[in-house]
């Protein structure tokens, strides 16, 4: 089950310009998220500029107590474990944005070419392009699959994005496919 907390971090850093910001330090006055697990805490910091929806909707509903005792519903040993259904099937939540007659619904995905489905990136689940509703998805890989490290120079992934996969772990295939908005700071174990 999921409780969250948010809570608000100050002194933690200066700018980075890394190309790669799940590697940048904490900035002063970013949020984070402490999700309590009946396995232990988990910590994620969110990218606020490049995933806007996703971050409002995921922040918003933790602050409206919608995750409150939610369950992982997905556990996949070494690829990712998925959350945020109230119904705890997998087919359940929306997003707090609605459509015209003012239902919850779906929002459009956010791609960045600065956030990648590493080993601990907070992503968006969905069931196609632009339906992303409440759930959510941690990366648990903890390597690479065989072939992935030539496809992705062969697709003209930035270098330092192989490197992180390389050493970290993660699932380069879901990038495009899943909006990263956030990642696991701390409690991956």
């Amino acid at each position: 089950t999921v409780l969250l907390f948010l809570l608000l971090l100050t002194g933690c850093g200066q700018s980075s310009s890394e190309p790669l910001l799940q590697e940048s330090p904490l900035q002063d006055g970013e949020e984070i998220a402490v999700m309590e697990t009946s396995l232990g805490v988990i910590k994620l910091r969110f990218f606020p500029e490049q995933a806007p929806l996703a971050v409002e909707n995921f922040l918003t509903l933790a602050k409206e107590g919608y995750y409150d005792g939610v369950t992982f519903h997905r556990v996949i040993a070494d690829f990712m474990i998925q959350g945020g259904d109230p119904t705890g099937t997998g087919s359940g939540g929306k997003s707090i944005y609605t459509d015209v007659a003012g239902n919850r619904g779906y929002f459009q995905d956010e791609f960045s070419d600065r956030l990648f489905n590493f080993r601990g990136a907070l992503s968006m689940a969905n069931s196609g392009s632009n339906s992303n509703g409440s759930q959510f998805f941690i990366v648990q890989a903890p390597q690479l699959r065989e072939g992935q490290k030539e496809s992705m120079k062969n697709n003209g992934v930035d270098k330092q994005a192989i490197a992180k996969y390389e050493e970290e772990g993660g699932a380069p295939w879901l990038d495009g496919q899943h909006t990263v908005f956030g990642q696991v700071i701390e409690g991956m174990d």
